[in-house]
């Protein structure tokens, strides 16, 4: 089943975010590789592709897992979470209607 995975940022993380980022798409092209990853990215803070400064307000990953508490532990085990990049992330199952 897929699940959604949304994250928070805290305030002023794009400096720890852009440090742990390489670990952090490692596991995101290891999901890829695996054909298991729908989608994946960061919400930017303001209203642009690149925002610059301003950075990015939390995150969204839509992947295949085998339960809800597999995609709870993969979302737990990620760098930005260990890094205290997320403020919160909530993991919930995801139907996937169009495209």
């Amino acid at each position: 089943m897929l699940y959604a995975i949304i994250s928070t940022d805290v305030e002023n993380s794009l400096e720890t975010r852009l440090s742990v980022r390489p670990a952090h798409l490692e596991r995101l092209t290891q999901l890829k590789d695996l054909g298991r990853l729908v989608l994946a990215g960061p919400h930017p803070a303001i209203d642009s592709n690149d925002p610059g400064p301003a950075g990015f307000s939390g995150s969204l990953v839509v992947a295949e897992f085998d339960s809800l508490s597999d995609a709870q532990a993969w979302a737990d085990a990620d760098p930005y979470v260990a890094a205290g990049v997320y403020a919160n992330v909530i993991v919930k199952p995801f139907k996937k209607v169009l495209p």
